[in-house]
């Protein structure tokens, strides 16, 4: 998983513009939206200040500074109020709406590019931390475009508009309203940084978390077949205690801004009463105008305030901000040559086809060789055993033919029998039917699991794909036959009916050519026998790849190739 690192200021701040820009896209795809708030804004700030400008006149009336009028300003403040309550309404509704509707879209921008990330970039991540910036980020991000851009704007209006109240009635009065500001700009800086660097750490801490939980739940049999419950117990209260440490510190360092932001508001509260005071005194101000004074001092250092309290919450937009962006520049899969792969699987995607390898090279981002000058074929109707020791390359071949990974030399290409050809990449996948190692089957039915691999497939065709799997006989046994649910990781399946399942929904695959890593591995060799030999006898023209390390396996293969020492070299059969 990788990790983020504290940057110093002027990176920080670089990196934050950066991410705000990014975020601004959202904010001007739904312009039309945020305008709607920023008005209903604008319309709330402008009633606020006629309500306050209003209870001055209603005061001077009542202590007898104006004779008339009083019924009017009364009705016009209840008014004031009652639409105080109607714009709140509004701003919620719209908030809520665009912030789930930027919400799914981008999460739906995320989940289709991680869908399309060339697979060794994106395997530097854990699923558990995609998972945390798929949810937590994009929801922090969502929320922004709406709760922090707009608000920045209105509170600033807010701002700028009671200030100008006070000017036009008492410009001393505004002078000591401003005081805390000097204090909180001073402090902005130090601010913003202990605040990006809470943020980013906090946030690996909470992906951190969500890794090991989904790796512990995911792992639980292990856990107990290992009797080691106690210590995982043990790591879970340590990054509890980690998480509190790291809560408890910035908690620390927000009471202490906290502290001297409170007593420079209150001291500079206390100024505005005393001047006020003095004013109504010596008979400059009535007791109205001295209650709108304190009202809007009030409402003024709560603006300043507000628009300093934004500062969290665009720190925390950037972060997420910036780990979503972190997804998105993760380079895709080469789709290159596209319209050949395009032409060839139209022209011969039912043909039997050929696999030819020459001076195929490969090794991974972290200098690992694990493929060097090698050559390779499969021919249609052909089962081609690849064996070899753990870890020498096996599954790396069987990525390199699905297009995940591709040749840094050599050429890998499919062949028609008549002579064409195309490259192998992510564009020739659709002539490929990949039985992986391991359990692979998603929750749902074992009907939904087949189905995703031929959605239009009949019942009939189902069936015939589970005989040739070996798997009928135990499926129909059970009381809801294809609609029997399949639990997470298989639960309530042995490993060999799950290898059944996985290899029955490969076979329904029409695609020509067949790769099984490990397939049978979890089969006895009486049905391991047998499904190799239907698929040899009933799907004639398919080519067959099956990487193993069961001697059963090349009894009735056709080619062995065996990979050692970083090179494929082709065995004589026995």
């Amino acid at each position: 998983m990788k990790n983020t690192t504290k940057t110093h200021p002027p990176h920080a701040l670089r990196g934050m513009l950066r991410e705000y820009a990014w975020l601004g896209r959202y904010t001007v795809h739904y312009k039309k939206e945020v305008l709607w708030y920023v008005l209903t804004g604008i319309l709330g700030t402008v009633v606020s200040l006629a309500g306050s400008i209003l209870s001055k006149y209603i005061i001077d009336t009542v202590t007898g500074f104006r004779t008339s009028g009083i019924v009017t300003a009364v009705i016009f403040f209840i008014l004031m109020q009652l639409l105080q309550i109607l714009i709140r309404a509004i701003s919620s509704r719209i908030s809520t709406k665009v912030s789930i509707r930027v919400n799914q879209q981008i999460t739906a921008q995320v989940y289709d590019k991680l869908l399309d990330t060339d697979w060794e970039a994106l395997s530097a991540y854990h699923s558990g931390d995609l998972l945390t910036r798929l949810a937590g980020d994009v929801s922090t991000v969502s929320s922004s475009v709406l709760g922090w851009f707009p608000e920045l704007f209105t509170r600033i209006l807010q701002f700028a508009g009671t200030l100008g109240v006070i000017l036009y009635y008492d410009a001393t009065l505004a002078l000591l309203a401003l005081l805390s500001a000097p204090v909180t700009l001073l402090m902005s800086r130090y601010v913003l940084r202990m605040m990006r660097h809470h943020n980013q750490k906090m946030r690996q801490l909470t992906s951190q978390m969500t890794v090991f939980n989904e790796e512990s739940f995911q792992n639980i049999q292990l856990i107990k077949s290992f009797d080691r419950t106690d210590a995982y117990r043990q790591k879970h209260r340590a990054l509890q205690e980690e998480y509190r440490k790291t809560s408890m510190d910035f908690n620390r360092f927000s009471i202490h801004k906290n502290t001297i932001l409170s007593l420079v508001g209150t001291v500079v509260a206390v100024g505005c009463f005393c001047w006020s005071v003095y004013r109504l005194w010596t008979g400059h101000i009535t007791y109205g105008t001295m209650t709108l004074f304190l009202q809007l001092s009030a409402t003024l250092t709560a603006s300043f305030s507000a628009i300093a309290g934004l500062i969290p919450g665009a720190i925390s937009a950037a972060t997420a901000a910036g780990r979503i962006m972190a997804l998105m520049e993760l380079p895709g899969e080469d789709r290159s040559g596209s319209d050949a792969a395009e032409a060839f699987i139209s022209a011969h995607g039912g043909e039997a086809l050929s696999v030819r390898a020459q001076g195929i090279c490969y090794s991974y981002e972290d200098g690992i060789q694990v493929l060097r000058h090698s050559d390779f074929s499969a021919d249609p109707g052909s089962i081609v055993a690849v064996v070899g020791p753990s870890g020498e390359g096996k599954t790396t071949l069987l990525r390199l033919l699905l297009g995940i990974v591709r040749p840094k030399e050599g050429t890998l290409e499919l062949y028609a029998e008549n002579g064409d050809r195309v490259p192998v990449s992510a564009n020739t996948r659709a002539l490929f039917s990949y039985v992986p190692q391991g359990n692979t089957l998603f929750s749902g039915t074992i009907r939904e699991n087949l189905l995703m691999i031929r959605p239009e497939a009949t019942d009939q065709e189902l069936q015939e794909a589970l005989e040739l799997a070996c798997a009928r006989e135990f499926v129909e046994v059970l009381p809801l036959g294809l609609d029997t649910p399949v639990r997470e990781q298989g639960g309530g399946f042995s490993e060999g009916q799950l290898q059944r399942l996985c290899i029955a929904r490969a076979l329904l695959s029409q695609a020509p050519i067949l790769l099984m890593d490990e397939a049978t591995s979890a089969l006895d060799m009486q049905t391991e026998r047998k499904v190799l030999e239907n698929i040899r006898k009933v799907q004639k023209g398919r080519t067959c790849i099956i990487t193993t390390h069961r001697p059963s396996v090349l009894e009735i293969s056709h080619q062995v190739y065996r990979i050692q020492d970083d090179q494929i070299k082709r065995e004589e059969i026995r």
